[in-house]
């Protein structure tokens, strides 16, 4: 028996990590892990918003006490790219940010231990 019910559209795009790199005008990449995570290695440029910061700020009240300056005001229309661990947390993460009226949002495959596993470059530390 065919199934008349359709797949539901990604609203997000998927990005392999070797093609991220070569891009010559990379998104704002948003690393969603914790910050301990993102302290012990993440991608040069990348900012931390872990991803239960990010939710609840989807509660009006709480919006200006949990995302971070930075981030309240980015356009809607600026490309943005989010990176975790395992890529578990991420397409949470893409999937909030499409939902929330970003135009385009980009998920980067496998997470950091994708990264990792290609020896692609690392920093640790806190952001600037």
């Amino acid at each position: 028996m065919t199934s008349t019910a359709s797949k539901a559209r990604q609203a997000f795009t998927d990005i392999d990590p070797r093609e991220f790199v070569t891009l010559n005008d990379p998104p704002l990449l948003i690393d969603v892990r914790s910050q301990l995570e993102y302290q012990t290695g993440h991608v040069p440029g990348a900012v931390n918003l872990s991803l239960p910061r990010l939710l609840l700020g989807s509660i009006p009240m709480l919006r200006s006490l949990v995302w971070p300056e930075w981030f309240r005001e980015i356009e809607k229309d600026r490309t943005v790219a989010v990176i975790c661990l395992s890529a578990h947390r991420s397409p949470i993460a893409a999937d909030y940010l499409a939902k929330q009226g970003f135009d385009l949002v980009w998920n980067l495959i496998g997470g950091m231990l994708e990264w990792k596993r290609l020896g692609l470059e690392t920093r640790s530390g806190k952001q600037p």
